[in-house]
Order: structure tokens, then C-alpha cells, then sequence
């Protein structure tokens, strides 16, 4: 039988922080203004969820840790109150002051936005840089299904030097199917529909290898992402990777899946400030 820890012994959050995780399911990259601008059927959408901080992720693996280190210097282990859209803009001005090439909101909202958040991304509204709409579901039920249908594995942590914009083959037709698989995945969850999910959520991966392949193959990477992804597809109702490069691999399922870890959802604890 296990010891139990001492009483003084620190928690898990005093170790890795205590703000939340955020984890994407669908629709990624429909964030980036480059993308929503050529988007024939806006919005497009992302949708994101977020996670209570009882796991440490690995870092530059799609789990939006740049965006959390940010935060916690910023505001400490609590998540200021107050509007969350003026907060999701304050973190974006944040992380991404000065750089050239920023990171999408989706990380910053998935952050702040409790529960399951579908994020509406429209180039005419904002330049897309933030969603022009968020739709949160934080339904108990609904947030518990989607924790035990929903099986995480890791993979790998992008490798330095890894550039997944070195090929962009950007196609109005695909970047719409791309802005669809995020609603498609909203739906889904909604219904408490694993195979519609995890339909959804390969679509979202049939997308990126059209538009941006370098998600997946790249001088730089050193596992052989593909096969890895169609093996976990083939087999369960869905699975998509977290990040470009890698990172954790997001499989549904009703079943158990070897390896795997399920999520914990921070869901409303209380109502909109």
C-alpha cells in the first residue's frame, strides 16, 4: 500500500502553477489571419478546452505552456476577474509583443474561457486576430462524456529548428473544410457523439496535410508522425495530434486506450464577471 504524503508536502500546482492547460480539438490554424483571410465560408472555427493543472505537460507540445508561462508571470496562480475577452487580448498583447510571427489567440483563450469553447474566426471582423464569437458549453454531463471518451498519449515535443510554415499550400476550398471541422467538432460534443468527434477531429488533420504538410513531415523531426496518427484512426473513432510536430496525440473512444491519460475539464465554477 502506498505511503501518504507528509501533511507539509507541497502540492502539484506549488510544483507546475496553477492556471489551467489548454488543449485544441478542431480547427486549428483557422486562427492565424493568414488562413480566416482566404476562407471562402467564414467563420471557421477552433475549438478548445480547457484543463485543470493536475498533469505536467511537456512543453512545446500543443499545450499552450509558452502562452501559461506568460500568465503565471503575469497574474500569479489565479486568473484575473473581469471581462474574458479584454483578458484573452491583454495575454495575446503579452506573449506576443514584438514578434514577428505571433501565436494565434486560440492559446490565450483556451486558457481563460472555462470548459469546452468554441472560438469563431472571421478575417472581417478584427483582422481574425481574436474570435469574433465564443460559444462555451460547460454542462457537467457534458464536460464529464467528453473526459472519458477523449484519451491523451504522448508523442514527442517539437524539436528546435522545426518550422511548420516551410511548405503552405493555401486553398480556399481546404481552409473552409478546415474552418468546418471545428463547428463539425462543437456539434459533436454537444450531441455527446464520440464517432461524429472523432471524425471531426481527423478531418482537422485531413486539412493540414493539404494546407500546411510541414505539420507532419519536416527535415527536423525525428518520429514519423503519419503512420503513428492513421494507425490510432483506423482503430478508434478519431484521433488527431495536439500540436504541429507532434506533441500528444488526442484519441476518442469509449473504449480504453494502452497508454493513454484522460483530461480533467475546469469547468464554471461561478458566472461571468
Amino acid at each position: 500500500m502506498p505511503s501518504q504524503p507528509p501533511e507539509t508536502s507541497p502540492s502539484l500546482t506549488n510544483i507546475i502553477g496553477g492556471l489551467p492547460y489548454r488543449m485544441t480539438l478542431a480547427g486549428g490554424w483557422i486562427d492565424q489571419p493568414f488562413l480566416s483571410r482566404l476562407n471562402p465560408s467564414p467563420p471557421g472555427a477552433v475549438v478548445v478546452v480547457s484543463l485543470e493543472p493536475v498533469f505536467h505537460f511537456m512543453n512545446r507540445s500543443g499545450i499552450a505552456c509558452s502562452t501559461r508561462r506568460v500568465a503565471l508571470k503575469a497574474w500569479g496562480e489565479r486568473l484575473p476577474d473581469g471581462d474574458r475577452s479584454e483578458r484573452v487580448r491583454e495575454l495575446y498583447r503579452l506573449e506576443n509583443y514584438g514578434r514577428q510571427n505571433p501565436s494565434g489567440s486560440q492559446d490565450m483563450a483556451g486558457i481563460i474561457y472555462p470548459g469546452i469553447s468554441r472560438l469563431d474566426y472571421d478575417f472581417e471582423v478584427e483582422g481574425g486576430i481574436f474570435p469574433a464569437r465564443v460559444e462555451s458549453c460547460n454542462d457537467p454531463g457534458t464536460l464529464a462524456w467528453l473526459e472519458q471518451v477523449l484519451h491523451i498519449l504522448p508523442v514527442c515535443p517539437r524539436p528546435e529548428g522545426y518550422d511548420p510554415l516551410i511548405i503552405q499550400n493555401l486553398i480556399p476550398e481546404w481552409i473552409a473544410r478546415l474552418g468546418q471541422s471545428g463547428h463539425d467538432c462543437f456539434h459533436a460534443i454537444l450531441r455527446r457523439d464520440p464517432a461524429a468527434l472523432g471524425a471531426a477531429m481527423t478531418a482537422c488533420m485531413d486539412c493540414w496535410k493539404v494546407l500546411l504538410p510541414g505539420n507532419f513531415e519536416h527535415p527536423a523531426l525525428t518520429m514519423d508522425l503519419l503512420p503513428l496518427l492513421k494507425f490510432y484512426q483506423q482503430r478508434y473513432c478519431g484521433a488527431a495530434y495536439s500540436s504541429c510536430g507532434g506533441g500528444y496525440l488526442y484519441v476518442v473512444s469509449e473504449q480504453p486506450v494502452p497508454g493513454a491519460i484522460h483530461p480533467v475539464i475546469r469547468g464554471e465554477l461561478k458566472p461571468h464577471a
